[in-house]
């Protein structure tokens, strides 16, 4: 084979280039969009004869001046690609201008026996690609010698072909390098100046190998490999043939292998020399197995796969996802301490384009006494993305590689999409293992505090999100703190599993708007409620209503109200986030049984024991404006 230089054709041809390929990309799909066309210029040098050599496996007696367009099937090319070919004469000037923009590759021939039709190629009229020195049974020498200089100064050619269509030598070649131009474009990938990879290419291939890299201790070893290795070309590497490559390696990097496993400056170097010595379809392989585009982005069909959410219906992680996240964590918590540092959060967060979680969510999530995010709280995080912005979910997991890792066809594979609540109603059980509260109080009532409470914080930490953990059936909850704006309620302030009315106790007008939220929006609903008398360390003022709380949740059926207090020097009880995850939990039970002892006793009881089991339940508390 002959190697091959770089690809970045001028006058639209990184345009046809980009077409065709994402063609491949599909065929990959069993769909195939993009056929290569190959396109053949310059006046008496063979080039219909090398069609009609190609097509019949012979040399033509008989010339035409142009050859009919051909189009060979997917099944007998090197590539599996349907290849279109158009000749092109001279005769027929004006066919020009329309062949060229709807050429994929377009192949320069000349005649090796004729100097003239050799500084033709180098006219800038053309857009070459491949160069074609036809009729080398004619003579006894080599026209490269000729043709080098021109293929250094045009970056578009990409390599350059001997042939002869009278003994068919190497007619099949030259039709798999102009597929193989369009398939495996070397433009993006190699900058032969500088005889190296062009940034965007490192890049995506440093991701790659940080996603490979399972352990995350800079090197891939053995087993990484071969996982690499069936990832990308399905199909193992024998161990001599792994040894084989490190060996290499090792003769041309003095750091490209260490503890007998590859680095990431041993990976590149693989991949230059892949790209050097004319097989860089091998590393387009790998970069479109990791979801790359001809551009060496993320494409969006990989990242954004699709994901139908019918409306009353949830999405959650399940337990594959969990399990996923699980080993991402335990992959760069470098000091097994369960919590993330700064540096480790980053270097977790590195194979990402940009952060994706900002200071404020260590406001949000359980830290350690440092302040930073524990295993609990970065689990919690992820749940609260996925249920309420799933899109953004699958785009975390592209980036973290799970299709790849966990090898599923896609992010939405680890997915969950619960059915519709009015089921779960009808059928008295559900299958979700997420629910939403919607906390509502007036300003000042003490919401902040109900939310921070949940995280073990005092009123010193402030945030609009508290994201924790708690012990129920496995089952996780998400309150949303909603701003007291009685008028202008959405329906997603009004969505949700349950409700939670905080008031303040030492303020005589706090229990009003309560009141007015409960009669004008969730009086009737079948949504279950919680009164919260909160702040009950301090003394209790009577309410300026028409009842007390505790008539108006007797006359509504409601449990009686929580008292509530974050103001004190152990950690709050957490009794009453066991409450409301219940009550959500079980949203057909009447709210008499709501109101029983007994029933509670009983949730308690099921509770502890699943917590003396180990389930963990990740339980979210959002707060917004």
């Amino acid at each position: 084979m002959s190697l091959i230089s770089s690809l970045h054709a001028r006058i639209n041809c990184t345009a046809l280039v980009r077409q065709c390929t994402s063609g491949y990309a599909k065929i990959n799909k069993k769909k195939i969009v993009t056929e290569s066309s190959l396109g053949f210029s310059t006046a008496k040098v063979g080039k219909t004869s090398l069609i009609m050599s190609l097509v019949s496996e012979e040399f033509p007696d008989v010339v035409p001046y142009r050859a009919e367009e051909i189009t060979i099937p997917a099944d007998v090319t090197p590539e599996r690609v349907p290849t279109h070919i158009v000749d092109y004469s001279g005769t027929f000037k004006c066919c020009l201008c329309c062949c060229l923009p709807q050429a994929n590759v377009i192949c320069i021939v000349y005649s090796v026996n004729n100097k003239k039709s050799i500084e033709k190629v180098s006219c800038i009229y053309w857009v070459p690609l491949i160069l074609v020195g036809n009729k080398s049974d004619l003579v006894e020498h080599s026209s490269m010698e000729t043709i080098l200089p021109i293929m250094n100064q045009y970056s578009e050619i990409e390599t350059c072909v001997e042939c002869s269509a009278k003994n068919l030598k190497n007619i099949s070649e030259l039709f798999y390098y102009a597929q193989k131009a369009v398939l495996h474009p070397t433009g993006p990938l190699y900058c032969p100046e500088k005889k190296d990879m062009k940034q965007l290419c490192i890049k995506a291939l440093t991701r790659i190998f940080k996603v490979s890299d399972l352990d995350n201790d800079g090197i891939l070893n053995d087993n990484e490999l071969n996982f690499f290795q069936r990832t990308c070309f399905n199909t193992p590497l024998e161990p001599q043939a792994l040894e084989d490559v490190k060996n290499v390696v090792r003769k041309n990097l003095i750091d490209g292998v260490c503890d007998n496993g590859l680095t990431l400056k041993g990976f590149l170097f693989l991949h230059t020399l892949f790209i050097q010595r004319g097989r860089h379809e091998t590393t387009w392989t790998v970069l479109r197995r990791f979801g790359y585009d001809d551009d060496l982005e993320l494409n969006q069909d990989y990242l954004f796969p699709p994901l139908k959410v019918p409306p009353d219906c949830t999405t959650e992680l399940n337990h594959n996802a969990y399990l996923f996240l699980q080993s991402v964590f335990d992959k760069h918590d470098k000091d097994r301490d369960c919590a993330l540092s700064p540096e480790e959060l980053k270097d977790l967060f590195d194979v990402f384009p940009y952060m994706p979680w900002g200071a404020d969510v260590n406001n949000t999530v359980c830290t350690n006494d440092q302040g930073w995010i524990t295993y609990q709280g970065y689990l919690s995080q992820w749940t609260l993305t996925t249920y309420l912005d799933v899109q953004r979910c699958l785009e975390y997991l592209g980036y973290l590689g799970y299709s790849i890792i966990a090898e599923q066809e896609s992010q939405a594979a680890g997915i969950t999409v619960t059915r519709d609540k009015k089921i779960d109603l009808q059928k008295k059980q559900t299958q979700r293992s997420v629910f939403r509260c919607n906390v509502f109080g007036d300003v000042g009532s003490g919401k902040s505090g109900f939310l921070q409470a949940f995280l073990g914080r005092n009123l010193m930490h402030r945030s609009y999100y508290a994201i924790s953990t708690t012990y129920v059936y496995d089952h996780r909850s998400l309150l949303h703190e909603v701003f007291p704006d009685f008028d202008y309620l959405s329906d997603a302030d009004l969505a949700c599993d349950i409700v939670c009315l905080v008031y303040d106790v030492s303020n005589p007008y706090s229990f009003e708007y309560c009141a007015k939220v409960f009669k004008q929006y969730f009086m009737d609903s079948k949504t279950p409620c919680m009164m919260i008398a909160a702040k009950s360390d301090l003394p209790e003022i009577k309410q300026m209503y028409g009842c007390s709380p505790l008539e108006f949740c007797r006359r509504h059926k409601m449990p009686p109200p929580q008292s509530f207090t974050c103001n004190t020097a152990a950690a709050p009880s957490r009794d009453i986030y066991t409450k409301l995850t219940t009550m959500a939990m079980y949203p057909h039970v009447s709210q008499a049984d709501l109101k029983s002892s007994t029933f509670w006793l009983r949730a308690s009881v099921g509770a502890t024991v699943f917590a003396v089991l180990g389930f963990a339940m990740y339980r979210v508390l959002l707060k917004t404006r």
